[in-house]
């Protein structure tokens, strides 16, 4: 059954996959209250990372902007996760905060725009309720040697 966030994804040239499965002992989103709150999410794309390695502007690097698509793949496996738990993404009434990390380069300190790939991609979905708060943290190295990795944590309706 498709919903209006659905189709505002599709608008955008996306689909929500399923869940991906964890990597690890986790689960992919948990609920406390009206919150959800997600695991780190990787940019997924029917189980394998589209790229790896550190983000940054040369020669055997992700670029800045294949970085910021793959954050919009993080906020895709976010949605599903909380899709998962909560059967439908029109139970979410705020995208309340986004953290980004981004396995980056010693030189590379782009990671604001990084995440707006998430960002920008979740206020399109969502409109006002889309607008969060956000950190964008530049890191070593993420699991599975991933580009970007992103929480989220989506207030929710019962």
């Amino acid at each position: 059954m498709s919903s209006v966030i659905d189709e505002r994804i599709a608008e955008l040239g996306y689909v929500v996959p399923e869940v991906a499965a964890p990597v690890a002992a986790y689960v992919p989103a948990v609920r406390e209250g009206n919150y959800v709150y997600t695991s780190g999410q990787l940019p997924f794309v029917d189980g394998k990372l589209p790229a790896t390695g550190k983000v940054g502007v040369g020669e055997g690097l992700v670029s800045p902007e294949d970085a910021e698509e793959m954050a919009r793949l993080c906020a895709l496996n976010g949605l599903a996760a909380a899709r998962g738990l909560l059967g439908s993404l029109e139970r979410i009434t705020q995208v309340v905060k986004v953290t980004a990390f981004v396995a980056s380069d010693p030189s590379f300190t782009g990671q604001p725009a990084v995440a707006n790939g998430a960002s920008v991609f979740l206020g399109r979905v969502f409109g006002d309720l889309g607008i969060h708060v956000r950190s964008a943290v530049g890191v070593a190295v993420l699991p599975l040697d991933a580009p970007v990795e992103i929480e989220f944590m989506f207030r929710v309706a019962d």
